[in-house]
C-alpha cells in the first residue's frame, strides 16, 4: 500500500501541474486531528477548478492516481444538470493497493458556499491566496445535540411504532423486510437514545460518530454488552429475542434520559411491549392451531 506521503505527493502533484486547479482541500477523517488513524482512511480531496467541463469530457485523466479496482461517479445517477452546468462532480476510486480517493471537483464560483459545510478540513494548496484564514476545523458533524422534549418524544414514538412492523414481519416470516425495519429505523432510534445518554454524561461535548461507531468509548461495559446482544442472525426466533433486547435497552435508557433531562415520558412502551409479546406467541402463519 502506498504511504500517506506518496499519496499526498501524487494528489498535490496533479494539482500543481494543472493551471485549472486553483485550490486543494483535504476533509474527512484525515483532516480530523482526533480521528484514529488506520489503513482504511479515505483521502477525501476537493479540487476547486475554474471550469468543470474539461475534467468531465475525458475521465482518463484520473488514471494518474493508479490502477483501480472499482470506481463510482455518483453525480451521474441523477443525470446532468438541467442547465448543463455542473457545480460539483465526484470520482470515488478504490485502488489495487487498497488506498481510496474520494475526489470532488467544485467550481470556484461555489467556493464560499462550499466552505460553509460543517466538516473537518485543511487547505493543502491555495495558488491565489483566496483563503485568508484557517478553516481546518468547522465543527464535529456528529456532535451529540442536547434533545428537546419534542426530539425525545419523536424518538420514543418512532422506536415503538416501527417495532410493531418488525413484529408483523417476523410473524409473516418476511425476513428481508423484518431485517430492514429492525436494523434501520428501530436501531437508529436506539442508537439516538443511547447517544442522548452519552451526551448527558459528557455535557454534550463529544460525538457519537457515524452510525454510533464511537459509542463504545462512552458506554459502560455492561451497556455495550447489552447493545451487542441486540444484533441477531437470520433465525426468526433469534430475531424476536434481539427485538425484545432492543426494547429492554431502549426502555431502560429512555427512562434514564427522561429523568436526567426532566422530560415526561409516554406510556407507549408499556402498551406496545405486551403487544409484541402477543404477536410473538400467536400460532405460526399457516398453523392449524
Amino acid at each position: 500500500m502506498r504511504s500517506y506521503e506518496e499519496m499526498m505527493a501524487l494528489i498535490l502533484g496533479r494539482a500543481e501541474e494543472d493551471e485549472a486547479i486553483r485550490l486543494v482541500e483535504l476533509n474527512g477523517s484525515r483532516a480530523n486531528p482526533w480521528a484514529e488513524e488506520d489503513r482504511f482512511q479515505d483521502y477525501d480531496i476537493v479540487y476547486y477548478v475554474e471550469e468543470l467541463e474539461p475534467f468531465l469530457h475525458d475521465p482518463s485523466w484520473i488514471d494518474v492516481f493508479g490502477e483501480r479496482i472499482i470506481m463510482q461517479m455518483p453525480d451521474l445517477n441523477d443525470g446532468p444538470p438541467r442547465d448543463g452546468k455542473w457545480k460539483r462532480f465526484a470520482y470515488l476510486m478504490l485502488f489495487e493497493d487498497g488506498n481510496r480517493i474520494d475526489l470532488s471537483l467544485v467550481s470556484l464560483d461555489h467556493l464560499d458556499s462550499h466552505l460553509q459545510n460543517k466538516d473537518y478540513r485543511k487547505i493543502l494548496l491555495d495558488k491565489d491566496n483566496r483563503i485568508q484564514r484557517s478553516v481546518d476545523t468547522v465543527s464535529d458533524p456528529f456532535l451529540i445535540q442536547k434533545p428537546t422534549q419534542q426530539d425525545f418524544d419523536r424518538c420514543v414514538n418512532e422506536f415503538w411504532w416501527v417495532s410493531t412492523y418488525v413484529a408483523k414481519g417476523l410473524w409473516r416470516e418476511e425476513l428481508t423486510l423484518s431485517k430492514y425495519l429492525m436494523e434501520e429505523p428501530v436501531r437508529d432510534m436506539l442508537i439516538r437514545m443511547l447517544s442522548y445518554k452519552v451526551g448527558i454524561r459528557t455535557n454534550f461535548l463529544v460525538g457519537a460518530g457515524k452510525g454510533g461507531k464511537d459509542l463504545q468509548k462512552y458506554l459502560e461495559k455492561d451497556e455495550w454488552t447489552q447493545l451487542v446482544h441486540t444484533y441477531p442472525d437470520g433465525d426468526y426466533e433469534n430475531m424476536w429475542q434481539g427485538l425484545f433486547r432492543m426494547c429492554d435497552l431502549f426502555e431502560e435508557t429512555s427512562e434514564e434520559v427522561a429523568e436526567e433531562l426532566g422530560f415526561t415520558i409516554s406510556t407507549e412502551g408499556q402498551r406496545v411491549r405486551p403487544y409484541l409479546e402477543r404477536v410473538h406467541n400467536l400460532p405460526k402463519k399457516g398453523s392449524q392451531s
